[in-house]
């Protein structure tokens, strides 16, 4: 290939910087975990190779570097390393991807801005997320710790024709360690401030000739880092156990069944919002302050104070848990045979203190839900090595959902229109029937080109009802009988070509459709009618132009895209008039998301036992089209219009850079890990409130360890400190009566972890 004198001098420029030799990089393809460096002449010039990092995102085993879309990828070894279990957590590890999250119902992610809807318990997530190949119908149901984790990989953009459930923003696919045939296992303990300790624990090995199997647990304890100045509790803090159980039946080469069930529960002080914002503005009066004013207290409004005063202590309960069969047979002429079934439950029991004073207004408030799902799916891969790769699959998805959304009154009533010791409850229940059929072909036009198409269709059917009882300030309601009946359809088409055995060119267009639902609260419903509960389905169009590229013997890879997303009726809050005069809060299809920008990814090996890591994004997610949106809190109009204006929870740069350092001192292995993650400020509310904004933030980690062996035996010795420079920053904003309460992140955590491995 002729080259510029330009890329002449910066490859030169890169070689020196580098001190090596270039040798081709060639992927391993079929790997089921990442593949060491062998002995090259590079590396015995000092440095050793990048390992391949292997994925299944077009449902076969193959180099991440081979897969024509925007993934990236993070292993179980660098989670555990990094103290990084949560689902917030991994916002250190992604660029373009954002964890909203306040408790386990109110929790959303997103990726590229797409996905922070505001929260209701019948609207479909924009992100896909799985665990071990099964989908998780609600982001709450990823609220757990993770432990025991092989990978985890993130695909940016819509996708639908090769996974079972449709995602409009993204796929999060989080994957266990299988059961292994020789016996082993590890015992893990952590200690650190604030009152933490976490336990891992597990164990594998055969339990005959074919059968192996594996069990692993999870205890995790910690003080929260709020403080309640009225009853001087520390809130916010883990409360966690999970237990997860596998087995793995492979009769012979041709055929294998894997067996999962799991159990974990949530029993802690959590979901403490600190007082965020109280919007001051000329005519207008906080009915927060008002209502503090008037029985003698100064409303706290010191958001980094990370105080918060109520007569009750916020509680939330989380018991979750399901089992699936995975089944994969490989049939006659190489083609390959995958079901998998599954079951799962998520129920969830909040308490919450309903007025932020410390008094008993409202001593309890929430919504209590109950989700039970299963799901099937059947899917066929053709062999390898043909002039056509494809996947066919069909998926079945049930879901039934159940909240109760209720509030209980306190001796002191907080204002003349309230009465006193008085419970309202609005229980619903919908039901989801969801079926598609899929399939991808990639056609290999060339040695070099290949052509991929895709195709989902997909056919929804969802009833409910929403009601009211009677209550001494609420009158009761009926829905009635709602059902909303849909047909999505889903479409990919991509072209890449290799430019160089170790450059990868790709452009891609696809279109992905998110189902619509049944707004489960009262709302809108007895202004404007039962119908105005419905809304309908969240369409996205998205173009991707990237590349893939190895450099020096796959001592560094460089992989970038720009992308662009259209959403057509995004799934949001706005006012619409009612027969009153006046306006009514609907989930509807309120706007139009426009999403562009750019994301970077660099990993390198420079020399012997440094691995170097970089990953950004920049992203412009606004509103092309949000008339009659809510306007912020004190603003004396009736609606806003926030077209041209910034997507909340989606911030314009994010960034993430890691290094890593390995090497010996007298025969032990020691490591050296830092890390820094970053992200600009961002809106934090639907409403765009200059009250309710997130600033830019950037934390800072680091560990250090050693290792020690003897045979099969293992010690692992670290240390470890997570937001070394004790940033204070929030997770997420919410709108209160009259003011706004943030979450906050964590402060700085440090600790040590003893790891015994066997």
């Amino acid at each position: 290939m002729n080259t510029t004198p330009q890329q002449h001098c910066l490859t030169a420029l890169v070689a020196s910087l580098f001190s090596m030799t270039a040798v081709p990089a060639h992927a391993q393809d079929g790997a089921t975990t990442p593949v060491p460096a062998t002995d090259t002449p590079a590396a015995a010039n000092g440095a050793e190779r990048l390992e391949a990092v292997t994925v299944t995102a077009r449902r076969r085993s193959e180099s991440s570097q081979n897969v024509p879309a925007p993934i990236s990828t993070v292993s179980g070894a660098d989670l555990e390393r990094n103290r990084e279990y949560r689902l917030q957590d991994l916002q250190q590890s992604f660029a373009s991807f954002n964890v909203s999250i306040l408790h386990p119902r109110q929790s959303s992610v997103a990726i590229r801005g797409l996905g922070n809807n505001p929260a209701s318990d019948n609207l479909e997530p924009s992100v896909g997320i799985y665990l071990d190949n099964v989908y998780l119908g609600r982001p709450g149901m990823a609220v757990f710790d993770l432990f025991d984790i092989q990978q985890v990989d993130l695909l940016r953009g819509p996708q639908g024709t090769l996974f079972g459930k449709n995602a409009t923003a993204g796929v999060l696919n989080i994957t266990t360690r299988q059961p292994r045939f020789n016996p082993g296992g590890y015992l893990e303990q952590s200690i650190g401030n604030n009152g933490y300790r976490q336990t891992n624990a597990q164990v594998t090995g055969p339990l005959s000739e074919t059968l192996a199997g594996s069990i692993g647990l999870v205890h995790t304890r910690s003080d929260g880092f709020v403080t309640n100045g009225h009853t001087g509790k520390k809130l916010n803090g883990a409360g966690a156990d999970g237990v997860r159980g596998q087995l793995l039946w492979k009769p012979n080469d041709n055929l294998s069944a894997r067996v999962i069930a799991d159990y974990s529960m949530l029993d802690a002080h959590t979901g403490a919002a600190v007082v965020y914002g109280i919007p001051s503005y000329p005519g207008y009066t906080s009915p927060y302050r008002t209502s503090a004013a008037s029985y003698g207290i100064t409303p706290l409004n010191d958001p980094y104070g990370y105080t918060v005063k109520t007569d009750t202590n916020p509680h939330m309960g989380v018991n979750q848990g399901g089992i699936s069969a995975e089944i994969n047979y490989l049939l006659p002429g190489g083609y390959n045979l995958t079901a998998i079934s599954a079951a799962r439950f998520w129920n969830f029991t909040p308490a919450n203190d309903g007025d932020g004073l410390p008094l008993p207004i409202i001593v309890n408030a929430g919504a209590s839900v109950k989700d039970h799902q299963y799901s099937q799916e059947v899917r066929v891969a053709s062999p390898s090595g043909g002039p056509v790769d494809w996947v066919a699959g069909a998926f079945y998805f049930y879901q039934q959902t159940t909240n109760d959304v209720f509030s209980l009154t306190g001796p002191v009533p907080y204002n003349t229109a309230a009465r006193a010791n008085a419970w309202t409850h609005s229980p619903s229940r919908v039901f989801t029937n969801s079926a598609a059929l899929f399939g991808q072909g990639t056609y290999h036009l060339s040695e070099r080109t290949d052509i991929t198409a895709g195709i989902r269709a997909t056919h929804e059917d969802k009833s409910g009802r929403v009601l009211r009882y009677a209550s001494p300030t609420a009158p009761a309601y009926d829905s009635g009988p709602l059902g909303q009946n849909s047909v999505s359809p889903s479409g990919l088409l991509s072209i890449s070509h290799k430019v160089t055995p170790d450059l990868l060119a790709y452009g891609l267009v696809s279109h992905s459709e998110k189902s619509g639902g049944i707004t489960m609260a009262v709302a809108s419903g007895p202004t404007l009618g039962a119908q105005s509960l419905l809304f309908g389905a969240e369409r996205t169009n998205d173009a991707e132009l990237g590349f893939k590229s190895d450099w020096f013997g796959h001592r560094l890879t460089v992989n970038g895209n720009l992308f662009w997303t259209q959403v057509h009726g995004y799934q949001a809050t706005f006012l619409k008039p009612n027969d009153a005069g006046t306006m009514s809060t609907v989930l509807a299809n309120a706007a139009d998301v426009d999403t562009r920008g750019v994301e970077l990814e660099l990993r390198a090996r420079p020399v012997r036992g440094l691995t170097l890591a970089l990953n950004a994004s920049y992203n412009v997610a606004t509103y092309s089209d949000f008339r009659n949106a809510p306007c912020p809190i004190g603003v004396a109009q009736p609606s806003c219009d926030l077209s041209d204006q910034g997507v909340a929870g989606a911030p314009r740069w994010t960034g993430n850079v890691s290094a890593q350092y390995d090497f010996k001192v007298r025969g032990i292995d020691q490591y050296v890990a830092a890390g820094y993650a970053a992200r600009s400020d961002q809106n934090g509310t639907l409403d765009n409130s200059p009250y309710s904004r997130i600033p830019g933030y950037g934390l800072a980690n680091l560990a250090t360890g050693w290792r020690f062996q003897s045979g099969q035996q293992r010690w692992d010795v670290s240390l470890w400190a997570n937001n070394l420079f004790d940033k204070k920053y929030f997770l997420t904003v919410l709108s209160q009566n009259g003011y706004y309460a943030a979450n906050t992140g964590d402060r700085r955590k440090f600790g040590a972890t003893v790891r015994y491995t066997y």
